[in-house]
């Protein structure tokens, strides 16, 4: 992996990690360098807020070694002029950590006052399971909506290994996690509820296993780009395989999302009316029609899916060229009403190649697996599902390469190992048509990259995913969601 993935682990990769550490009697160092980062992330909070004279922090403290964390990172702030205060929220709390607290002229107080600046959730931790149901103090809800909310290590409610939430939680705008990011802090309702993450290292590195996942942050640093001497040949040719009558539109935004990332050409095999439409806004995309059978020639990728409609002739005209990509083991993008078409054969096989990259939301992936009349698989997808684990199912069912879109992104390959996240948190995104220039995207991507040997698929698609989720921050950074998906297109090229 490049600088620009940072590994991902459970939550109980982590507690085994430190388990050895803490039989060793390092324990107390462990909890005061946690309570040291998450204590200099507040001040940093603080400072950017207009400084900490005159701000408020409170933590809400449970019992475990959670709470021990918060009340140590309360004593280390008041250490630092902060009017720090704590909420015990049980019956007791760490014994250690409240003793330091207390000397460091810290108070316990029964309820968040009004004007707190801070609210620290150090409630449970990494080991918490079940539905959680937020405490009755006094001005605590209020307060939730009013201040900063930074988790301690995860936020409240929140499930370590797959980001499920039962029961109540506290929405945070900073969590900072200790040791590593939590694969709940990325995944399903943990990912919209944990903000911004920091990583703080206490220590651990020398006892972490190999990652459970990776998260994409930044650009692939290997991306090709064109050379003095190519040309459109050279520079990669994407054939596209979408649109209808019913869904011009479709075809439309595919093609000026690939064409704008950056491919030598892209062809388009679509019926006339279709090719005339996306001829006016995109007259360097070369239309087709014609058998089939010959779509492929001379290219060096494929995107089919995006708007195909239902029209029997042009189902088994996208089928056609579909069977000849599997068969040549040619990089294909398969989304939307494409994902339809593994059917028969195709859905059976087991071996479509990592090169096919489907790309299902939640529900497109659940009638998959229904498809697959795999029972398993089903209950992987079922209610509110563990993404990571489900894509990897699917991925290895079907030996393709799986993006499972939604707030964060899970990208899996047939080979089983640690898969891609991107987490994108751009509700704008939910809208039509932001799908089909996902397509196109990767689609790009995929006829760029050179000789299919040794290529990373999962990897494409997640650069794919990144750019996407990329341009859709830079329209929207507020999260309002006032934008159309061919406005993705012109923000591609920022």
């Amino acid at each position: 992996m490049t600088a620009a993935s940072l590994p991902v682990y459970s939550g109980t990769q982590i507690r085994n990690a430190e388990k050895p550490l803490v039989d060793a009697g390092e324990g107390p160092a462990l909890m005061r360098r946690a309570a040291y980062g998450l204590a200099s992330r507040v001040l940093d909070l603080l400072r950017r807020a207009g400084g900490s004279y005159g701000a408020r922090v409170v933590g809400l403290i449970g019992s475990g070694n959670n709470g021990g964390d918060g009340l140590y990172a309360l004593a280390e702030l008041r250490s630092r002029g902060v009017d720090a205060r704590a909420v015990l929220v049980a019956d007791r709390a760490h014994p250690q950590a409240l003793e330091e607290f207390l000397r460091a002229g810290g108070r316990v107080i029964a309820e968040v006052p009004a004007g707190t600046t801070v609210l620290i959730d150090a409630i449970l931790g990494t080991g918490a399971r079940g539905a959680f149901t937020l405490p009755e103090v006094p001005g605590l809800i209020e307060s939730a909506r009013t201040s900063t909310v930074v988790a301690c290590d995860i936020p409240s409610g929140v499930h370590a290994d797959t980001g499920r939430c039962p029961g109540d939680a506290l929405a945070a705008q900073h969590t900072v996690t200790f040791g590593a990011a939590k694969l709940g802090l990325l995944l399903g309702q943990g990912g919209l509820l944990s903000g911004e993450i920091h990583r703080v290292d206490i220590g651990l590195a020398d006892q972490l296993p190999a990652p459970a996942a990776w998260e994409l942050t930044g650009p692939e640093l290997s991306a090709p780009r064109p050379r003095p001497g190519d040309h459109k040949y050279t520079r990669g040719i994407l054939q596209v395989v979408a649109g209808s009558a019913q869904f011009p539109g479709a075809a439309e935004l595919t093609v000026g999302a690939a064409i704008t990332s950056g491919v030598g050409m892209v062809r388009l095999q679509a019926e006339p009316s279709v090719s005339s439409s996306v001829l006016q806004s995109w007259p360097e995309a070369v239309t087709s029609q014609g058998r089939a059978e010959k779509a492929l020639e001379g290219a060096t990728a494929a995107a089919i899916g995006p708007g195909l409609g239902r029209e029997r002739s042009r189902q088994v005209e996208a089928e056609t060229i579909l069977r000849a990509t599997v068969e040549a083991q040619m990089p294909c993008v398969l989304d939307a009403t494409g994902l339809e078409l593994l059917r028969g054969d195709l859905l059976s096989a087991g071996d479509l190649g990592a090169a096919l990259i489907l790309t299902p939301h939640l529900g497109e992936a659940r009638r998959i697996a229904d498809a697959l009349q795999d029972e398993a698989l089903q209950g992987l997808f079922a209610g509110e599902p563990d993404t990571l684990e489900a894509a990897r199912a699917l991925a290895q069912t079907l030996g393709a390469t799986v993006l499972l879109k939604g707030p964060s992104t899970v990208v899996a390959g047939p080979d089983g190992t640690a898969p891609l996240i991107v987490r994108s948190a751009t509700p704008g995104l939910a809208t039509a048509g932001t799908g089909d220039v996902l397509t196109g995207i990767i689609g790009a991507l995929l006829a760029t990259a050179g000789s299919t040997q040794n290529l990373d698929f999962s990897r494409i698609a997640a650069e794919g995913a990144r750019l996407h989720a990329a341009a859709a921050q830079r329209l929207d950074p507020h999260g309002r969601g006032h934008f159309g998906a061919s406005a993705l297109i012109g923000a591609l090229r920022e």
